[in-house]
């Protein structure tokens, strides 16, 4: 891989296009489009008809309604060529056009019956018209059987009240109606919510929550006008109001059936949800001053005025508590949790602070970022050396590694949060193989501290998904910083932790070492004592008898003097010796004046097996380095010369080597199994000691049958 050392342009490989190439609608849309503007011209020719009567709520309140639905249509149809819903759009916009148009007629020539007929034909129908829009959403495809068997019996009412209204005519069955009316929403409010419930995807949620947008929010239109004019006596016209704000609907169906402004709902579904229930409990509260009235509002009483304050107070007060309750409830509705997809955010540092470990918090956020960003897959990768290793995973794949280099951490930790095509070409193994030319909505952020990588968040949606959108981004940047804050954090309580491990346990072996120095110092002062009383000493006494005696008979026998004085000089010698060998115990005079190669080879010439030092170009070190190396040497000698057996040969090894100085002293002996503990005698245990003072180490190696070597290191730089 070529090596690059500025961060990498990202944006050219951002997917700006949420939407992958299969999934690129195309198809004709001209007989729903030609059916629009056919609608729009006959609800206009209705509502231009001076001499026709008023119809309902007014005739050019129905045409905005119409227009309204038709125009959504028609970008429908531009934005979701493939599916039905632009078609069933127009079909309610085109019956609602067929009622005025049939109303008109009806009122301009009443001797017309073909006019009764549409007209008690459209407004029959329009109850079932909107079931099968409701009953199809998001795309307007009824979809399972289920569902055709119970629009198929609210049409056959439908048709049963357009009979009736046909016998009738021209009059209307107003009961009939209310009972198909209420029928047909009962069925459509029972397949909107199953389909709710069925929502995998947060864009097929994004396109079902959009059409509740609509109706809450003209509902809540409706019922301010209500209140309004109870309160005020305005408006007047209070069915014109409720009709016209249904233009709602066909608009929020439209914005769901736009890609980039679909997912975009969920925050003005919660604010709508929540100020649309305050504006409830403020108009409840109206409501009450009035009623406490108990007669209509005069302008002049001042008691209107005390208890509209009083409402108003009363309505602050609830303010806070209502508040936070309807936001509960509207995330719970929008999100299926009680928090808002940023939460995550907020309340990630305070999870730090519980003592939480760092798998059980690291797998609380994958959660959590699986359920409020709507995710197919999260995952958290942590960097260990030249190595990202998958720490958790939602749901749970199992652990994983994947390597990087050098180079490639740099780029990584430079990124920032990207997309498809930035991970093809540096984090390939992340993505998917089932269809490598197909990129799923996918983003990876990278987990740093000053600079350093120390892991990435991979999220993950399904094909075919909404893709990420730059709120997204922010919030996966943000939460990465926090990770990474936590992540370094935790890699300075590991060092931390193992560094005061690490001191510890050198105290606890400086205490227990001291305690063997003592103990060794008393051990080697009695042997001193013993060996001087019962060697040197002997010969001094000795010889001191032996002074007086020869002085004694210096006189009376010259030649028995004589060979008494022979005597003595031969044991002079004897006991000078001896002092020498004691001396040599202590600290070899050869070793202080010849340095480790003559010492050592004079104490393998002393050795009871035969021994060979190689100790080429090792000249002179600190006084106390060569006595610690010397006197290891001389104990593996005589552990060897106790154990390895007859035959063996020891080979006494030294040499230089990045700043210390080697040893080793191997036998080709019995050995022992170091399992038995045999190489945890008080020796070894000395000479351990003897090299742990300057910072050295020691290591034993030994198999049965295969000999034993004893090696050392001592560093040279802090001696």
């Amino acid at each position: 891989m070529t090596r690059i050392d500025t961060p990498l342009e990202l944006t050219s490989l951002r997917d700006d296009d949420p939407t992958p190439s299969r999934y690129r609608p195309s198809g004709s849309t001209l007989p729903t489009r030609v059916a629009a503007v056919l609608a729009i011209a006959a609800a206009a020719l209705a509502a231009g008809d001076a001499n026709s009567a008023s119809v309902g709520p007014g005739r050019f309140v129905l045409l905005l309604v119409v227009v309204a639905w038709c125009v959504g249509a028609l970008v429908t149809s531009v934005l979701r060529p493939t599916e039905p819903l632009a078609g069933l759009m127009t079909l309610t916009g085109g019956t609602i056009a067929l009622a005025m148009l049939g109303a008109a007629e009806a009122a301009n020539h009443p001797t017309y019956d073909a006019t009764a007929v549409v007209r008690a034909i459209a407004i029959a129908a329009l109850p079932a018209v909107g079931m099968h829009l409701v009953l199809g959403l998001p795309e307007g495809r009824l979809g399972d059987p289920m569902r055709r068997r119970w629009a198929l019996i609210v049409d056959v009412l439908a048709a049963g009240v357009a009979a009736w209204c046909i016998v009738i005519r021209p009059d209307l069955p107003v009961v009939g109606l209310v009972g198909l009316s209420v029928i047909a929403a009962a069925v459509a409010l029972t397949g909107y919510v199953a389909r709710c419930r069925r929502a995998r995807t947060q864009a097929a949620r994004a396109r079902l929550q959009w059409p509740a947008w609509g109706a809450l929010t003209a509902a809540a239109v409706a019922l301010g006008a209500v209140v309004l004019d109870a309160l005020v006596g305005w408006p007047k016209e209070l069915l014109a109001v409720s009709v016209a704000a249904t233009v709602l609907l066909p608009l929020a169906l439209t914005l769901g059936a736009h890609r980039s402004l679909a997912v975009r709902i969920d925050r003005l579904l919660v604010h709508t949800i929540t100020f649309g229930g305050l504006a409830a409990l403020v108009a409840l509260v109206a409501l009450a001053v009035v009623a406490a009235l108990g007669r209509s509002l005069d302008g002049g009483e001042r008691s209107v005025l005390g208890l509209s304050i009083a409402g108003a107070a009363t309505a602050a007060l609830l303010w806070v508590p209502a508040r936070e309750r309807l936001q509960d409830y509207a995330n719970r509705r929008v999100y299926g949790e009680q928090h808002a997809p940023d939460e995550v955010i907020r309340t990630f540092g305070s999870r730090l602070t519980r003592a939480l470990p760092l798998d059980e918090l690291l797998l609380q956020l994958a959660e959590s970022l699986k359920k409020t960003m709507d995710l197919d897959r999260a995952e958290v990768w942590t960097r260990s050396g030249g190595t990202l290793e998958r720490a958790v995973s939602v749901p749970d794949r199992g652990h994983a590694e994947m390597p990087i280099a050098t180079e490639e951490e740099t780029v990584i930790a430079r990124a920032g949060v990207s997309g498809p095509a930035w991970i093809r070409v540096w984090l390939p193994a992340l993505l998917p193989h089932d269809d490598p030319e197909l990129d799923p909505p996918i983003r990876v952020a990278p987990v740093t501290n000053s600079g350093e990588l120390l892991g990435v968040i991979v999220i993950r949606r399904a094909f075919g998904d909404t893709a990420f959108h730059e709120e997204d981004d922010q919030a996966l940047t943000e939460l990465a910083r926090q990770v990474g804050l936590a992540l370094h954090n935790l890699k300075l309580d590991s060092a931390l932790q193992d560094s005061l491990d690490e001191v510890r346990r050198q105290a606890d072996e400086l205490r227990r070492s001291r305690a063997r120095i003592v103990e060794a110092t008393d051990l080697e002062r009695r042997r001193i004592e013993r060996d001087l009383h019962d060697g040197a000493q002997q010969h001094l006494v000795a010889l001191a008898v032996s002074t007086r005696l020869a002085r004694q008979l210096a006189d009376a026998d010259p030649d028995a003097t004589k060979e008494m004085l022979d005597q003595i000089a031969a044991d002079l010698q004897e006991a000078v010796q001896e002092l020498r060998n004691l001396a040599h115990g202590i600290y070899p005079p050869l070793l202080m004046d010849r340095g480790l190669p003559d010492a050592l080879r004079a104490a393998g010439d002393r050795a009871a097996l035969p021994t060979s030092v190689d100790a080429e170009e090792i000249g002179r070190y600190p006084q106390q380095v060569e006595a610690a190396i010397y006197f290891c040497c001389l104990e593996a000698l005589q552990n060897a010369g106790k154990h390895a057996g007859d035959g063996a040969t020891i080979a006494i090894e030294l040499h230089e080597e990045q700043g210390a100085l080697l040893f080793s002293v191997s036998d080709t002996g019995a050995g022992f199994d170091p399992a038995s503990g045999a190489g945890q005698g008080h020796g070894f245990v000395n000479m351990a000691d003897r090299v742990g003072a300057f910072g050295g180490t020691l290591r034993v190696d030994s198999a049965p049958g295969r000999g034993t070597t004893i090696s050392g290191r001592v560093p040279l730089d802090d001696v």
